[in-house]
């Protein structure tokens, strides 16, 4: 815990300008919790200072190379081109023992290929029959709907047209009428 402006592991370490101190010394008269601290911080050097000095073995470096160093196994997995190339090695592997190992095709001349397409042609004629039959007869359904629908246009259309046509010759029959009966009246005043 360090409530002061500077690290108090700088002042015990002695890193920190003597104007720094000041402060931090001023701070510690007044704050308990930094006095602790820095009380740890000298029970742990003159602990680390009680220890002896020992030198490492020399030949830890040799026996530690070996012990890090990746096995055989772990060299191969995690190299990508030697993990393609034994996959395509084993793809190999495989397509030649297949080609090896399949069974021999059978004889051509083994069995009578007459019979066997005459059977094949009496079974695809007997499984389309009710098949083609079925699909004529709704054919046949749809073409009479069809032509019925036509019919019943055609008939409203010949309607529409004779009502069209009849208005058409009454609007002339009116004009016309109406044509004599100008002309009539010229032809009296005169």
């Amino acid at each position: 815990m360090t409530c002061s402006p500077y690290d108090l592991k700088d002042y015990f370490l002695d890193e920190l300008a003597a104007a720094a101190c000041g402060l931090v010394e001023d701070h510690l008269k007044q704050c308990p919790g930094c006095r602790e601290e820095l009380e740890r911080l000298r029970l742990t050097r003159s602990a680390l200072e009680a220890l002896r000095d020992e030198e490492p073995p020399r030949r830890i470096a040799f026996v530690s190379d070996k012990v890090l160093e990746p096995s055989w196994w772990q060299r191969f997995w995690q190299s990508g081109p030697r993990l393609g190339f034994a996959a395509a090695a084993m793809l190999s592997v495989a397509i030649l023992v297949h080609a090896f190992a399949r069974p021999a095709p059978p004889a051509p001349g083994g069995r009578d290929t007459a019979a066997l397409e005459a059977r094949i042609s009496a079974e695809v004629a007997q499984r389309l029959e009710p098949a083609i039959a079925a699909a004529e007869a709704r054919q046949a359904q749809r073409a009479a709907q069809v032509v019925a629908e036509t019919e019943r246009r055609l008939e409203f259309d010949r309607r529409a047209d004779r009502v069209a046509f009849e208005e058409a010759l009454t609007v002339l029959q009116k004009r016309f009428s109406v044509w004599l009966t100008a002309s009539a009246d010229l032809g009296v005043r005169r």
